[in-house]
């Protein structure tokens, strides 16, 4: 049986978690990067991890490194009398640096295609969370107006700002003014 301790602790522990929503939040937050991780395959990882290798400087070092020792060997073999493998122009050079570049081209559209995907459903989720706060927003606005008609002490009337703000946003609406704003600005010389 639990003693008296171990009650208060867990206690305290339930209320700092009820207390601390920002906790939650990150939690949250965390949980939703850790899923969307989950789903990246091996391959799609991989892919990633060198994505991520070839976006540091010292992945350009390691490349001007390369392209100037085998500038240096093919001169010093010309030099020297004996058989170079790539003489100027340096075709094999040029044709290698090219099909590293088209590969590094592809890699990098396949990570920006998964960081798109991950940013459009953040953004989904943004826009619903937004949503939400509003219908709740609105929701109190209205329950504090009504308290307001009914206390005794206060001016019973109506006031136009707030009957507007208990109004959730309506995104179909709000989208369509928007369009019609942008289209009147392009129209404009």
């Amino acid at each position: 049986m639990p003693t008296t301790q171990q009650k208060e602790d867990v206690r305290k522990e339930l209320e700092r978690e009820v207390i601390d929503p920002a906790n939650e939040n990150i939690q949250a937050v965390a949980d939703l990067h850790k899923s969307a991780e989950r789903r990246a395959s091996p391959q799609q990882r991989a892919i990633e991890n060198v994505t991520n290798f070839l976006g540091r400087p010292r992945f350009l070092v390691i490349i001007l490194a390369f392209v100037a020792a085998w500038i240096a060997v093919t001169l010093l073999l010309t030099k020297l009398g004996l058989r170079d493998f790539d003489p100027p122009p340096f075709t094999w050079l040029v044709g290698i640096l090219s099909l590293g570049a088209l590969l590094q081209a592809t890699m990098i559209l396949i990570t920006q295609n998964r960081q798109n995907t991950m940013v459009e459903r953040r953004t989904q989720l943004d826009l619903q969370v937004s949503l939400l706060i509003d219908q709740k927003i609105s929701k109190l606005i209205t329950m504090v107006d009504q308290q307001r008609q009914v206390h005794p002490d206060l001016e019973n009337g109506t006031d136009p700002q707030v009957e507007a703000l208990k109004q959730t946003v309506d995104p179909h609406q709000s989208l369509k003014t928007l369009e019609q704003l942008l289209e009147e600005d392009n129209e404009q010389p």
